[in-house]
């Protein structure tokens, strides 16, 4: 059995951890909390305002502008991750997903050197370089200030490397938030402009509308294009921000559980322990008395 010091050690170890713990996940259930309203509040107006684009994009008999359909020679993809640790599988799940979309849909790309990797996230940035996989660059530094101005410049950077033709198709990979317990892993297109297939019977009849567009389809589509899709990498950063706090919260609240049964066993070792120490004590002391008896 273990003496007395060394479980007194352990106890305190353990107590420590469980107060650092218990702290990041009081921290993350506040920032999940205010992540989850935002993206809440997001999501609908995002996914109805994406809609409109689409239609006023591709409605048309030729696609033009960021809907063109190129030719693949160079793709990237952007995963997003995080930049701190201690959040479960969530930055796991996002490299393996990654890595997965390249062998299955890019590997002749990444053979021929024409697939890049944008990270958002120094976790998946050190996974991807130590696996020898072309990072050609990093946007860490946004998810420490996750505001609407800075998505809005990732998405005009993107932007432009799809005009420029620098790029023919541009991947994000994230984590979908759904709830506190629950992220989806998710890998979406956002350029070119994806057309939404209607389904066969009742949204079809929908699609087929034939909509009188004031001022012209062209002069809508280029004032909503740029709006559109910054709103729609500012969804995803959201998205994948909340679906990190709601990891870590999940991921801290067992390690607190964890750590509270520990303390249950040590606590009953040291008493054990301690137990048997006085014992002993009074054996040797009982002894002592019967020997200057003798």
């Amino acid at each position: 059995m273990a003496n007395l010091k060394e479980v007194r050690t352990r106890i305190e170890s353990v107590n420590s951890t469980k107060q650092i713990t218990s702290a990041m996940k009081m921290v993350a259930a506040s920032k999940l909390r205010k992540s989850q309203n935002a993206i809440m509040a997001l999501r609908p107006y995002a996914e109805k305002f994406a809609e409109i684009l689409e239609r006023s994009a591709t409605g048309g008999q030729k696609s033009t502008g960021f809907a063109e359909n190129r030719e693949l020679d160079r793709v990237l993809i952007i995963p997003l991750s995080s930049n701190k640790g201690l959040c479960g599988v969530f930055n796991a799940n996002v490299i393996r997903e990654t890595i997965n979309l390249i062998k299955e849909e890019y590997q002749n790309l990444l053979d021929e050197g024409k697939l890049d990797i944008l990270c958002v996230g120094s976790k998946v940035e050190e996974s991807l370089k130590f696996k020898k996989y072309p990072v050609t660059g990093n946007e860490n530094a946004i998810l420490d200030n996750l505001t609407y101005e800075n998505a809005a410049a990732l998405a005009e950077k993107l932007m432009r490397y799809f005009e420029e033709k620098k790029y023919d198709r541009i991947i994000f990979v994230y984590n979908q938030f759904k709830n506190a317990a629950t992220q989806i892993m998710v890998h979406e297109q956002f350029l070119p402009i994806v057309s939404q297939q209607p389904a066969d019977n009742d949204t079809a009849s929908d699609m087929e509308i034939d909509y009188i567009f004031q001022p012209s389809r062209e002069e809508i589509y280029n004032e909503m294009v740029p709006k559109s899709l910054k709103m729609q990498v500012y969804k995803i950063l959201l998205d994948s921000f909340a679906s990190e706090q709601g990891a870590r919260m999940i991921s801290m609240t067992q390690a607190t559980d964890n750590a509270t049964e520990l303390l249950k066993e040590l606590n009953l070792t040291y008493n054990k322990a301690r137990q048997s120490a006085i014992t002993n004590e009074l054996v040797e002391i009982v002894s002592g008395a019967d020997a200057l008896k003798g």
